[in-house]
């Protein structure tokens, strides 16, 4: 059999090619349709935006029930003084009235005849037909009077007597009808009952408000005359969506401007509004939404929507659970709408930044704690500051590093090479499964629960501590081993936890600092420290740490990608709660034999077990030598200032020995020699002779 293959031309006159053409186009493409334009006309919403979605239109009757009970208590207040104005105009249009009714009633059209023939009659005193007709137009007048006066009385009299056996309702609805009239009849143009109204509203958010606020900051054309120029598309809104106002609109065509650029101008766009920059919440509507180059969503909030009643309150979730698995993204906090944020952060890196006492500590540790409610997560810990924020996870830390001496560098140190050799051993385990078991070299919860691989996190607070402190080959080598953290170790379960409080080139590399995938910023100072933390140019796209004020503690802008951003309050979750999540910790890890490292060897924890009280002055010295075997008395005290300042602040050498003499500590020589120099200090097997017997035992036995 032999197949004919036709051949095609490709002139443009050629019949063929426009026949076929013609046959695949659909009837409603066709120019002879008559429904073309009605069936090509692209599907629009049914509802209305506010209609759309319960919570939509739950904030916007909300808002139009507290408008309305503003009113309804506006004037309700004010009804007094709408009643005298109400008795002053029926007053006035009585008189009114009076004044219209008194020439029907004294027949004033038949006095002016009377009067004209009384005059004539005068002027001609012999004429006896004009005094006949001034008798008789004097009779009509008299008689005129008196029906027009009797029917007056009559129908008053019905009236008063009708209603006086009438009901009280009746009574009062024919009052009221009879106030309504007169006031119709005393009303001028002047007149007005009710005062002007204006709701003390925050912002009242109109399209025109908008077009005039992108107009001020060079967004839109100014027109000429009476044109105003062009205006923003509003594609939804503005409408009520919960504690604030939503729209969604297009930039004008031909203007040259992009979304891009609106969400650069958030401050000024604020101040044209009259709100904070806080308040201001924009992003850009990308394609997968329906959305384009030119499309921005904004949100402006009624207060400042990251503080409740002036304090922000956010408790973390994490205390009603009894555990956790990192496979579940974490909660870490809410938006400014009250959506919760939660972040996935398997495969990822983090990286927190922002001045002192603005909550970066507290928010950086709500990654951790969920971590601590995973029996399935290890935990690298290390503080260069040495305070009390970290000491908790000494219950559950397979490391901790307290501080940026000497001998915490060596640890540091010692803890990054034990870590990049964890790495490569998983990753050779990696290698040699078989596909269907790791198929993307990964860890899977099935390979870590068979091959006892728990999640290793990664914890640095104050980095830069560290860094600082060590010479330029210390330095480069603890930074060349981070950076092969960050890199390689998420896919084989390393979650990288760093904080620095600004990460300059020289406290923390850039080389570092670009390999977080995840980060978050509290207030700092400029936009160049904002851009530290979150990346380059991240302020000019709108997410700026610098527009946060000294009463957003806990709240930062976290970036989550290239193009994704947004201002979060961190959950809340103080230091006397984390030591009890520590401990809750704990017992899951000793349930599943999971208790690893330091945390074996934690007198305080193994006190707290078998219910001993160990004093905390015992505790807090046993902390500060974690990483040293003696220690000279200044180098103690200081260490202590740091744990805990308001406790050890003003304690001397004579007050410290006092107490650990009370506490039980009987010291086997008051010198120590560090470095071929002797001065006074203490040993760390002096300090555990006071802890129980019974509790080292145990510790020995594990």
């Amino acid at each position: 059999m032999t197949t004919t293959i036709e051949p095609v031309s490709l002139a443009k006159d050629d019949e063929a090619v426009i026949a076929a053409a013609e046959e695949v186009v659909e009837a409603v493409d066709r120019a002879d349709n008559p429904l073309a334009d009605w069936l090509t006309v692209p599907d629009t919403p049914v509802l209305p935006a506010w209609a759309r979605n319960w919570a939509t239109f739950r904030a916007n009757h909300t808002a139009l029930w507290k408008a309305a009970w503003w009113h309804a208590r506006y004037h309700g207040l004010r009804s007094p003084k709408y009643g005298a104005k109400v008795v002053g105009y029926s007053v006035r249009g009585a008189y009114r009235g009076g004044r219209r009714l008194w020439p029907v009633l004294a027949a004033q059209d038949h006095s002016r005849t009377v009067k004209a023939l009384a005059a004539q009659s005068k002027a001609k005193p012999d004429d006896a037909s004009l005094a006949m007709q001034h008798q008789m137009a004097h009779r009509a007048r008299t008689e005129a009077r008196r029906w027009r006066w009797t029917t007056a009385v009559l129908l008053g009299g019905a009236a008063a007597g009708a209603l006086s056996f009438a009901s009280l309702g009746l009574q009062t609805l024919v009052g009221c009808m009879a106030c309504a009239g007169l006031t119709a009849i005393g009303w001028s143009s002047e007149s007005q009952i009710l005062d002007h109204a204006c709701p003390p509203l925050r912002i009242d958010m109109s399209a025109q408000q908008l077009n005039d606020a992108l107009r001020a900051v060079g967004l839109l054309k100014q027109g000429k005359g009476d044109d105003e120029g062009p205006k923003v598309t509003c594609i939804v809104g503005p409408i009520r969506d919960g504690n604030g106002w939503s729209v969604i609109f297009d930039l004008p065509r031909g203007g040259g401007k992009k979304a891009a650029d609106v969400l650069a101008k958030r401050d000024d766009i604020a101040a044209e509004l009259g709100v904070d920059e806080i308040q201001v919440i924009m992003s850009r509507v990308r394609a997968a939404k329906g959305g384009h180059a030119g499309r921005v969503s904004m949100w402006v909030a009624d207060e400042d929507p990251y503080l409740l009643d002036g304090e922000p309150k956010n408790n973390s979730p994490l205390l009603a659970m009894d555990s956790f698995s990192v496979w579940n993204p974490i909660p870490f906090g809410r938006d400014a709408r009250g959506n919760r944020v939660d972040l996935p952060i398997i495969w990822q890196s983090m990286f927190f930044g922002g001045l002192p006492r603005r909550g970066k500590t507290f928010s950086q540790r709500l990654l951790t704690a969920a971590g601590v409610l995973d029996p399935w997560a290890r935990h690298y810990m290390a503080d260069g500051k040495g305070g009390a924020d970290w000491i908790p996870l000494r219950a559950i830390a397979h490391r901790l590093v307290m501080g940026a001496e000497t001998e915490a560098i060596a640890a540091l140190k010692a803890m990054l090479k034990e870590l990049i050799t964890e790495m490569e051993r998983r990753y050779a385990l990696f290698r040699s499964l078989p596909t269907s078991l790791c198929p993307q070299a990964k860890l899977t919860p099935e390979i870590q629960k068979r091959y006892k691989l728990p999640f290793i996190f990664v914890t640095i607070d104050e980095l830069q501590e560290f860094l600082t402190a060590m010479d330029k080959e210390e330095r480069d080598e603890v930074i060349s081993d981070l950076c092969r953290i960050a890199r390689r170790g998420p896919s084989a379960g390393f979650i990288s936890n760093f904080a620095s409080q600004r990460p300059d080139a020289e406290s923390v590399p850039t080389k570092l600092r670009e390999i977080v995938t995840i980060r978050y910023c509290t207030q700092v100072i400029d936009q160049t420290s904002s851009d530290m933390v979150l990346g380059k140019g991240k302020a000019a796209q709108g997410a700026d740490a610098s527009v946060l004020s000294e009463e957003h503690q806990g709240v930062g802008v976290l970036v989550t990608g290239p193009a994704s951003f947004l201002t979060a309050l961190a959950d809340y979750l103080d230091g006397s709660a984390f030591t009890a999540l520590c401990a809750r910790g704990r017992a899951l890890r000793k349930e599943i034999g999971q208790l690893s490292g330091d945390a074996i060897g934690d007198v305080p924890a193994a006190a707290d077990e078998q219910g001993y009280l160990i004093p905390p002055v015992i505790s807090d010295v046993l902390e500060v030598m974690r990483h040293s075997v003696r220690i000279f008395t200044t180098d103690l005290l200081a260490g202590l200032v740091r744990l805990d300042e308001d406790t050890y602040g003003d304690w001397d050498a004579e007050q410290l020995a006092a107490e650990l003499d009370k506490a039980g500590v009987r010291r086997s020589s008051k010198q120590v020699k560090i470095g071929g120099e002797n001065r006074a200090g203490y040993q760390r097997r002096d300090i555990e002779d006071a802890v129980p017997i019974e509790i080292l035992n145990d510790l020995a036995a594990a």
